[in-house]
């Protein structure tokens, strides 16, 4: 009888734990990220979290959030655009408030809502400088 909760179809394997370590994997975040980028899409939280083995929590997000910085920061040194701008609340497909507050926006010139029409604006040209960015490469 297989285990309640295995990912085989029912042959026996138990579903396995995801390593917590990943929430923290810089690299391999920035590797989810740049393979969206180059097919022009955007990332929700939940959508990052399920890529690393996780479904999504609140305190989960929020260490991937923690992580995304490191991410810009490894972006930065390579002459990359950040890529924190790409992962999204699946609700309205803008970045949580961690993103906005981080001061990111005001660098780039946006001192507006966090909301809206006009936030929808500046992360779709933020989104697609990173798309484009990418494109070919």
């Amino acid at each position: 009888m297989a285990a309640k909760g295995a990912l085989d179809g029912g042959l026996g394997g138990e579903e396995s734990p995801a390593d917590v370590s990943a929430l923290g994997d810089a690299p391999r975040i920035r590797a989810i990220l740049t393979a969206a980028a180059r097919e022009g899409r955007s990332v929700s939280y939940s959508e990052l979290l399920g890529d690393l083995g996780f479904r999504f929590t609140r305190p989960k997000m929020r260490a991937v959030c923690r992580t995304l910085e490191e991410v810009d920061r490894l972006c930065a040194i390579d002459g990359e655009p950040d890529m924190a701008v790409l992962v999204v609340r699946e609700s309205d497909r803008l970045p949580g408030q961690g993103w906005w507050v981080g001061g990111t926006a005001l660098l780039l010139g946006y001192d507006g809502p966090w909301e809206g029409a006009a936030a929808a604006r500046f992360i779709r040209e933020q989104q697609q400088a990173v798309f484009d960015f990418w494109e070919n490469r």
